[in-house]
């Protein structure tokens, strides 16, 4: 009953601020609701400390989610699924290079210019932190979260191309990203003398090709399945076999589960746009499953994201480091865009628009992901530390950056055709 009692108080609060801000704020969804409970979170606390039971009680159940379990091995397979299942496969495959090198490369270079600077920044503040942690903050802040792309970015009005571009390599930045946190979690456990670089690479290669191989799998063998029946029942029940045992195999098999959605539903989503058996209405079906899918989660994701204010341990300390680590990680970020998509204008590979680096690098939106990365780091950590300054980071990057991206594209004339009014 308390895992039910939670779920159900997500779902009420979720209904609840999404009408308050379809009805009055007009915000784009993502960023409402989480305003919204940021808002209740900000009151409850002060109700909280005037010694409320019911706050009380509300902020028990609230700590009684397991926010880093429930993100990360439940809830990000099926978002990530339902956003790569309806990016449009070949405008990707045109920027295949660019998106590539923003992933393989700006990833790495993101989480070490961050987990660099951290570790000479901290200290100032007071608050000196091991190299390890550094770079682990740096893996989890640096891989813009595919969630919180897709549910904001692409209602920005974009120009299509670097739309593509941006949700691409989010879906495989993030992929990445929890990669290289796997990696630099098992040295900081371990200790850096106990950690060979071959041991390193064992890791990395399981978990990147490891998760890719069997998106692969997953992804080709759904989509044969899917194009030898046409029944939208069946279909729909064959995808969500896809996501919910993918996931769950991936981590037995210690492999990236997040690649392997990713893969997965960009395959599937390819093959079954090809023709074949599946009627129409039988793909539209699955189309609007996934979206519903998406909405739902997306809507208890960013509820959650602000209720989580109601319980972590956040000191004014942690919000002036978090208010400097905001600055560190928009700066990695450039570095992290600009000098890989340099190497492809170089390089004569790809000719990236000069407007598309401010685009990137504001468009690089942290989210849900990143908290509970941050949360879920072992107690040897210095977790809370980390924990607060990512939270204060995700809250600017949603708000902050969520609602001033649409004016910026338009102030940079990449701003696509404009939407047919309702």
């Amino acid at each position: 009953m308390p895992l039910y009692n939670a779920l159900a108080l997500l779902l009420v609060l979720a209904a609840a601020f999404a009408y308050l801000n379809h009805r009055f704020l007009k915000m784009p969804p993502a960023i409402g609701l989480m305003v919204l409970g940021l808002l209740t979170s900000l009151a409850l606390v002060g109700l909280a400390r005037l010694g409320v039971a019911p706050v009380l009680a509300l902020a028990r159940v609230v700590g009684s989610i397991d926010f880093s379990a429930l993100v990360m091995q439940v809830m990000l397979g099926f978002l990530l699924f339902a956003g790569s299942i309806h990016v449009d496969t070949r405008r990707l495959g045109k920027l295949r290079w660019s998106v590539g090198i923003l992933a393989l490369i700006g990833t790495p270079l993101s989480v070490a210019l961050v987990g660099g600077a951290m570790y000479v920044l901290l200290p100032w503040l007071g608050l000196p932190t091991p190299l390890v942690y550094c770079l682990l903050f740096g893996a989890l802040i640096s891989p813009t979260d595919p969630v919180a792309v897709l549910s904001i970015l692409t209602k920005a009005n974009i120009d299509k191309d670097l739309e593509t571009k941006i949700v691409g390599e989010s879906l495989f930045n993030d992929g990445v990203g929890v990669v290289l946190f796997v990696v630099l979690l098992e040295v900081a456990l371990l200790g850096p003398k106990e950690v060979t670089v071959s041991h390193a690479l064992t890791v990395f290669a399981q978990e990147a090709v490891g998760g890719v191989a069997l998106g692969a799998v997953f992804g080709l063998g759904a989509a044969w399945l899917l194009r030898s029946v046409d029944n939208y029942q069946v279909e729909v029940l064959l995808t969500l076999a896809l996501v919910a045992g993918g996931t769950a195999l991936a981590a037995q098999l210690h492999t990236s589960g997040p690649l392997a959605m990713v893969v997965a539903g960009l395959l599937v989503g390819h093959f079954s746009r090809q023709g074949g058996t599946t009627s129409e209405l039988s793909q539209d079906y699955v189309d609007k499953f996934w979206e519903l899918i998406d909405e739902v989660l997306n809507a208890l994701l960013f509820v959650l994201v602000g209720l989580e204010a109601l319980v972590l341990p956040i000191t004014g300390r942690i919000i002036g480091a978090g208010v400097a680590a905001v600055a560190v990680v928009l700066l990695a970020r450039l570095l992290a865009v600009a000098l890989p998509l340099g190497l492809l204008r170089g390089s004569g590979l790809f000719t990236p628009s000069h407007r598309s680096v401010p685009v990137l690098t504001w468009g690089g939106l942290r989210g849900g992901l990143s908290v509970a990365m941050a949360l879920s780091l072992p107690a040897e950590a210095p977790r809370e530390l980390l924990v607060g300054i990512t939270y204060v980071i995700v809250v600017f990057s949603i708000i902050g950056q969520g609602l001033t991206i649409g004016p910026l594209v338009r102030w940079l004339g990449v701003a696509g055709p404009a939407a047919p009014r309702e």
